[in-house]
């Protein structure tokens, strides 16, 4: 695959997100690295990863996070913080996350609240991160069992994805984060979402994926241009993630990751022969359809939703491939609608 270069358009806050195999080892292309640099990274992430970061950088500190959800904590927030304090970082000094979604939301928080905000840079290292959280300037870290609650809006100062770091995620992390580029091309881009359905597994996960990631990439940059804080446009992202977050809170943030509870919140967002063509591509790639948990808590939860206005909710549907609505709707209507998908999918309680 040859570089790709897509600019990100926001003004003064504006950046390149470069697409290349093999860029990792030669990041320091683009990034300002000749400074202090903070690497964030998890357990689950090769340690040759980081290491290649670090040996470009001037003046290198690397942490590491453990792996999984519940390290975008308070906990995890202050670890960081600490240490950046302790190195004596400036203003003029820098935050690099070399990881999947979990260390993109929580150092760029860092990076957004330390000293007011210093440069931030993204490695995504995940389908999910690399096609969706690592572009945006969404921040943030959980709290009160509730996802990505405290955060803030801080646009890195570039994003470099390396394709041949898939080559160590296991199949699942992959279809994972494949849910959320279907997601972007059932509400957006009917190519895209066609080009799904005539590939097989094999070819998803194999020679399509550079495409498919390039495309959803392409989506979520028209995206964030035309509505950089999420108050009208920007809430198509959202589609299937009001219930998925929900079942991620009330499922503790373990068990299911998060494209797979996106792939079951998207299903009560439409319905008809959208829902049997988006359910075929989630059994094809092997994500879940089928709703799980406590409804009457994941009802509850739905209640702090962040697109929640008062008791009227932006809700996202797709009424057909490749076309989005965003409806206000109001919250007990919106949950009726939800138990009666559940009812009707007979749900695991």
């Amino acid at each position: 695959m040859e570089k790709t270069v897509l600019h990100m358009e926001l003004g003064e806050n504006s950046y390149d997100i470069t697409v290349e195999r093999g860029a990792l080892d030669k990041v320091s292309e683009y990034m300002k690295l000749s400074r202090k640099v903070l690497i964030v990274t998890d357990s689950g992430v090769p340690r040759e990863y980081p290491e290649k970061v670090a040996k470009q950088c001037k003046e290198p500190y690397i942490v590491t996070i453990p792996e999984g959800e519940s390290s975008k904590s308070f906990e995890s927030y202050k670890e960081i913080l600490s240490v950046m304090c302790e190195k004596e970082f400036t203003r003029t000094d820098c935050v690099v996350a070399v990881g999947g979604g979990v260390c993109g939301d929580l150092a760029g928080f860092c990076a957004a609240s330390y000293m007011r905000g210093i440069d931030f840079y993204n490695i995504p290292t995940t389908v999910l991160s690399q096609v969706d959280s690592s572009i945006g300037g969404k921040t943030a870290i959980d709290f009160g069992g509730y996802k990505n609650i405290v955060g803030a809006f801080h646009q890195p100062k570039g994003v470099v994805i390396d394709n041949n770091v898939l080559a160590t995620l296991p199949e699942r992390r992959i279809a994972d984060g494949l849910s959320e580029a279907l997601k972007m091309a059932a509400t957006y881009d009917k190519e895209l979402f066609e080009l799904f359905e005539r590939s097989t597994r094999e070819e998803i996960f194999g020679e399509t994926i550079d495409r498919i990631i390039i495309g959803s990439l392409k989506i979520k940059k028209d995206v964030v241009e035309q509505d950089e804080k999420e108050t009208g446009l920007r809430k198509i992202l959202n589609f299937g993630h009001t219930v998925a977050h929900a079942l991620e809170s009330c499922g503790d943030f373990s068990g299911y990751f998060h494209g797979e509870c996106v792939a079951i919140g998207m299903l009560p967002m439409c319905e008809g022969t959208v829902r049997e063509r988006i359910k075929t591509q989630l059994l094809k790639i092997g994500l879940p359809t089928k709703p799980f948990g406590d409804k009457s808590r994941i009802l509850s939860a739905i209640a702090h939703d962040k697109k929640l206005a008062g008791t009227t909710l932006s809700a996202v549907y797709a009424p057909e491939i490749g076309r989005y609505e965003i409806r206000k709707v109001d919250l007990a209507e919106y949950r009726k609608e939800i138990s009666d998908y559940f009812e009707k999918e007979d749900m695991t309680v």
